[in-house]
């Protein structure tokens, strides 16, 4: 958490306030413990040198990760004369963890409590990253340098909205898998960005329980699980991501699917379609939910 509606539902609200905006300054926690934490690659005070006076181009999501591609032209003379830089295909990433929000405020706003990033930009207002938890993770630096330094995943399977995902890709990919099915969802490397909250939530509108093999599904059972993950995603994303432990979108305010999930969170509650209790378990280390009546 936040997933894959979450991330895109804030990178759509941050895209029109960073998009040519420039770092003019940054500041990063002074506690060394925290700063090793947060920020992932490079060192703390190479990730503040690589930023400033750099151009975001653009604001994008890769799965649960907000990607911020920066101007090449932008400072990377100084910082190659510098030795510190290669190549000039620099992009920030941010990971938002569990409880990480990245958002833009006014200078004058007092930070919130566990405000661990800010950034003045050449618009006047500032970018911001806190952390309660600090699980979350900031990196710069090129796609290749940051998969060789293992602070991105080599390996992200497709997206699965927006059409970027057939179904025959589904297909092939669902039946070069021996697992059950809520494993293979919350695997990264199989689609990018479905976690624990859509994974339940896609199952139990699919009717197939999380616990069942993947290459033991039907071609129907495949067709409703490639459907049912879309449906999910979409519908979270238009009612702007579920408001689960703290998350909110890019202007500080809760989404609404949380009041629309079928089964997770409530496990012993009746269920929906069917009034029988909603059975909880564990299933590839997470809590799960499903319905023993109406998922087979």
């Amino acid at each position: 958490m936040p997933e894959l509606p979450e991330v895109e539902t804030i990178v759509n609200d941050l895209r029109p306030q960073l998009v040519g905006r420039r770092f003019e300054s940054l500041q990063l926690t002074r506690d060394p413990a925290i700063r090793a934490r947060l920020v992932r690659y490079p060192s703390a005070d190479k990730f503040i040198r690589r930023l400033r006076g750099r151009t975001i181009t653009s604001v994008l999501r890769r799965g649960k990760y907000i990607v911020m591609p920066l101007d090449p032209a932008d400072g990377a003379e100084k910082l190659r004369a510098n030795g510190d830089v290669t190549t000039t295909d620099q992009r920030v990433i941010v990971h938002l963890g569990m409880t990480g929000h990245l958002r833009v405020w006014e200078p004058e706003e007092a930070p919130v409590k566990h405000t661990h990033f800010r950034a003045l930009l050449d618009s006047g207002l500032e970018l911001r990253y806190d952390d309660p938890r600090q699980f979350g993770r900031l990196v710069v630096g090129s796609m290749d340098e940051l998969i060789a330094a293992r602070a991105f995943p080599a390996r992200l399977g497709p997206e699965p909205i927006h059409g970027d995902l057939t179904e025959a890709e589904f297909e092939r990919l669902i039946r070069a898998r021996r697992r059950p099915v809520k494993s293979a969802l919350l695997d990264q490397s199989f689609l990018a960005g479905v976690g624990n909250i859509y994974a339940d939530e896609a199952c139990f509108r699919a009717g197939i329980r999380p616990s069942r093999w993947t290459h033991r599904l039907t071609v129907r059972e495949r067709r409703s699980l490639y459907e049912a993950i879309q449906h999910v995603l979409e519908n979270s994303i238009a009612a702007r991501g579920s408001s689960i432990i703290n998350y909110v979108d890019g202007f500080g305010l809760p989404g609404g699917n949380q009041e629309k999930l079928l089964v997770y969170g409530r496990s012993g509650e009746p269920c929906l379609r069917c009034g029988t209790p909603l059975q909880g378990t564990r299933l590839a280390g997470r809590g799960t939910v499903y319905c023993r009546k109406c998922q087979r």
